[in-house]
């Protein structure tokens, strides 16, 4: 039955709007593996699409068109209607009404799409007639920047004749010559200090410093006039940002300040004319086209291999809370506290390198492919982070002591709140990660980590597996993690698929997760949300932590989390509140409560360097205590990786080429690598044993990936 919050939701919204459009319809359910349940859609003229329990009944949830990208598989009969803060999965029961609603959702589509196209075609034309004058400019004052640079060349050495002209006027010169690239109404020599200097290429000198402010000042022009379009290009990021600490500190040894300059000019000269030409790819131009909804068609997967989440079910989903996404500050944080670490290793704070300044246009990317399983999708490395994805699942046991507490706690309720508060907790480094991704592993490819006896493994490169295995104080955890990703026009949905195990004494918990969805592809501030049942379930006597990750919307708080803990018979005997990205608490009464587990601070700069937490930080990098024992085979030792991390672009790219390329040689040899660590047990890939062992007597029998 519906409560009174429900009605709170979004009745008010739509009151008193003319209908456009309504009628029955399946609704696929947030919770996962609970199939379809008939609903009540109506669309109304301003846009808005509600549903609810029947006609005439409180609405349920509501989402936008106005700025929403509306996907359809006609085979299917089924509906995909993403607005970026929510999703809607809906079926019609016949063809008839399935072209209804899409004829009725195209009118909002189409009307929008005329404006959006001829607001795009202008303001691109615009954009590219500014972008080639500018780029023009650049190549001509690159040349001009050259032929100051032989004139300075050509200059006599320092003689008593030039020294009695001064040696304020000569210092005066010096300081405009090399004051060249500021911004337009500095000033440049004047006349008098000009004439100082009277031989053929001091005058050559004094030609190119005028024409060189003429054309600074045409191109200052020019950019300016396409930054004022409400864009923020590449160009004029590429004019004004200063070479990187590297690149001054390298140059200094090497070149004049005169033809160091010249040579970052021309560097950015070249640059620029690369956005010129590739510039439909770049951010902005995806961003233009969010002025409106927009149409997908997906394609038919053939059979219909819905499976559970088919069925038809009458029992309503969770409300949905809504809430705008909240800014948070973070807070510097030092060295690594390791609680079970014998050696007390100190770890780094800080990458060794910035990330790349624009990972590039997803969406550019992702828009070829709506509906489909991007697993298999080739993206440059600029997309990527400088983790694995076995370095990335080793990640969600930053909280490994909630273990050990639970171990240390004989009371069944207490231990179930805090194996939930750790299932929770696996997921809060991806506060800040959205925009890249970690690097698929080889088939074969490791990674340890000695502070939770933690190793992984990739096991199956088609379908993509990974097992990983972790012993702790009085606990033990195994699990089998893949996945698949679709891309539903604004918001790309990532399906984990396996379980995850712990025990605990006698204890035997296991539990799946729910769907993650990254929100936001097209424009605005991306973000991860997690949303979806996940299920804590103790094998051993049938008691169960039923969680739920709420979806973010209008109303209610942003990444919350609620939980119940029932006997075997249903009955409640814990109540658990939180969000995924900061605590979880056990609720004891109205004034009082638990905390089960509270986030690290992350680092302060951590915005900068990929949203890494303190404990991602210290993942890629091979301590002390890590020399000489790890085998040939760890991610660690990946130079794609390596080389990404040290903010070598190049190097990058083509060893992740080279990396990949010599997986591909190995299979069509029939010589692909066999799971060492793991072995299957029907759907599960169990712990062989024995890594921990071989680590102390070396790595001699195991080849290099790479």
């Amino acid at each position: 039955m519906p409560n009174a919050h429900d009605v709170v939701h979004a009745a008010p919204v739509v009151a008193g709007s003319i209908i456009m459009h309504e009628g029955w319809v399946l609704k696929k359910r947030r919770k996962k593996m609970q199939g379809f349940a008939r609903r009540y859609f109506t669309l109304y003229e301003s846009g808005v699409l509600s549903y609810a329990f029947g006609p005439g009944e409180p609405v349920r949830d509501q989402i936008s068109l106005g700025q929403a990208a509306i996907s359809n598989e006609p085979s299917r009969k089924e509906i995909h209607i993403d607005s970026s803060n929510a999703t809607f999965h809906i079926r019609c029961l016949n063809t008839s009404e399935f072209e209804g609603w899409m004829s009725a959702l195209r009118k909002y589509i189409s009307a929008d799409e005329r404006v959006r196209t001829r607001r795009s075609l202008q303001r691109a034309s615009s954009r590219r007639d500014s972008l080639f004058r500018a780029n023009s400019i650049i190549m001509d004052l690159s040349s001009t920047i050259h032929d100051l640079e032989e004139a300075i060349s050509a200059l006599p050495p320092d003689d008593s004749k030039r020294k009695s002209a001064g040696s304020k006027n000569k210092e005066k010169h010096g300081k405009e010559v090399f004051g060249l690239f500021r911004k337009p109404g500095h000033s440049v020599p004047d006349k008098d200090d000009v004439l100082v200097l009277d031989s053929s290429p001091h005058a050559r000198l004094c030609a190119s410093l005028s024409t060189l402010k003429e054309q600074y000042a045409a191109l200052a022009k020019a950019v300016s006039s396409i930054s004022c379009d409400g864009q923020s290009t590449s160009l004029s990021s590429s004019l004004v940002l200063p070479p990187r600490v590297d690149e001054r500190e390298e140059k200094h040894h090497t070149e004049s300040p005169t033809s160091a300059s010249a040579s970052l000019f021309r560097s950015r000269s070249k640059r620029s004319s690369i956005v010129t030409n590739a510039s439909d790819s770049l951010w902005f131009d995806a961003a233009e086209f969010d002025d409106g909804p927009e149409e997908f068609l997906l394609e038919s997967t053939g059979a219909d291999d819905h499976g559970p989440d088919s069925r038809i079910n009458d029992r309503e989903d969770s409300n949905s809370m809504d809430t705008d996404i909240e800014g948070e500050e973070t807070s510097k944080r030092g060295p690594v506290e390791l609680p079970t670490d014998p050696s007390r290793v100190i770890r780094r704070v800080q990458l060794p390198s910035l990330p790349p300044a624009d990972e590039g246009s997803l969406f550019a990317v992702l828009k070829k492919n709506v509906g489909k399983d991007l697993s298999s999708v080739a993206l440059p490395v600029t997309f990527n982070e400088p983790l694995s994805l076995l370095q990335r699942a080793a990640e969600e046991l930053e909280y490994f002591d909630l273990l050990t507490r639970a171990a240390k706690n004989t009371d069944s309720v207490e231990r179930m709140c805090y194996v939930a508060a750790f299932a929770v907790s696996g997921y809060a480094h991806t506060r800040f990660r959205s925009g890249r991704k970690g690097f698929n592993p080889m088939l074969g490819e490791t990674f340890e980590d000695p502070r939770m006896k933690f190793i992984a493994e990739k096991v199956s490169h088609n379908p993509f597996i990974m097992a990983y295995h972790a012993e702790g104080e009085g606990w033990e955890l195994w699990a089998s993690s893949a996945g698949r990703t679709k891309f539903w026009g604004k918001s790309l949905e990532i399906i984990p698929i396996g379980a995850i195990h712990v025990k605990i004494g006698d204890d035997h918990y296991q539990w799946k997760k729910p769907s993650s969805f990254m929100r936001n592809l097209m424009m605005g501030t991306k973000y991860l949300e997690h949303v979806g049942q996940m299920t804590i379930e103790n094998v051993t006597d049938n008691t169960r932590c039923d969680l739920e990750f709420k979806e973010t919307g209008y109303w209610g708080a942003a990444n919350a989390v609620s939980g119940t803990v029932c006997s075997a018979s249903g009955k409640s005997l814990a109540n658990l509140e939180g969000k995924w990205d900061e605590n979880i608490v056990r609720v004891l009464d109205e004034s009082r409560f638990q905390l089960l587990w509270k986030i690290a601070p992350f680092p302060k700069n951590c915005k900068d360097y990929y949203g890494f937490t303190s404990f991602a930080i210290t993942l890629n990098e091979i301590t002390p205590d890590l020399q000489r024992k790890l085998p040939p085979t760890d991610s660690r030792h990946r130079p794609d990786v390596r080389a990404l991390e040290e903010g070598d672009l190049d190097t990058a790219e083509a060893e992740k080429q080279r990396v990949e390329e010599a997986q591909r040689e190995r299979r069509r040899n029939g010589n692909d690598q066999q799971p060492r660590w793991f072995h299957q047990e029907g759907d599960e890939w169990v712990y062989n044993g024995g890594y921990w062992e071989q680590r102390e007597h070396g790595w001699k029998d195991i080849r290099p990936l790479w």
